[in-house]
């Protein structure tokens, strides 16, 4: 009777935590949408970006193109918790938190060697279908940056 007890609280676990993820107005694949965006030439973009559940973490993985229109990915996965945690195949970060400010805002941190290099906000439109994101901070040449993307729900 024990097994079953624990297998069945396990299991409601699960489900509720997938549940939560599942509401979060971040999760699924966002497009960038160049018209409505303003960078300045020649700077990175993230042209994909999917917010996925993995575990008890959410996972985001961004594709794109870099400074040479070169491409490139990258791979964060942890809580939106404000805490730091480890970035996959970006030279320019090492470490990353987002924290959750409301149901459809995020802020979050970009860190390299310990140091903020980006910092920023991710809001989703309250029709779920579009996000912004403005990000300031230092480019790896020590030039300062801010950017406007905007990102279409596919």
């Amino acid at each position: 009777m024990k097994t079953r007890t624990i297998i069945v609280t396990f299991a409601m676990c699960f489900v509720g935590l997938t549940l939560c993820f599942a509401e979060d107005a971040n999760m699924g694949t966002w497009k960038l949408n160049e018209a409505k965006s303003t960078f300045r030439p020649g700077s990175p973009k993230n042209t994909t970006v999917v917010y996925e559940v993995a575990a008890n973490n959410v996972k985001v993985t961004v594709d794109g193109v870099d400074t040479r229109g070169m491409p490139m990915h990258n791979e964060w996965t942890g809580k939106f918790d404000g805490k730091d945690y480890p970035v996959k195949g970006d030279a320019n970060s090492d470490m990353r938190s987002y924290t959750k400010i409301d149901d459809r805002t995020l802020g979050f941190n970009v860190k390299k060697g310990g140091k903020i290099t980006t910092s920023g906000r991710i809001v989703v439109s309250a029709g779920g279908k579009s996000r912004t994101v403005t990000a300031s901070g230092t480019d790896p040449a020590g030039k300062k940056i801010h950017t406007t993307s905007v990102y279409d729900k596919q």
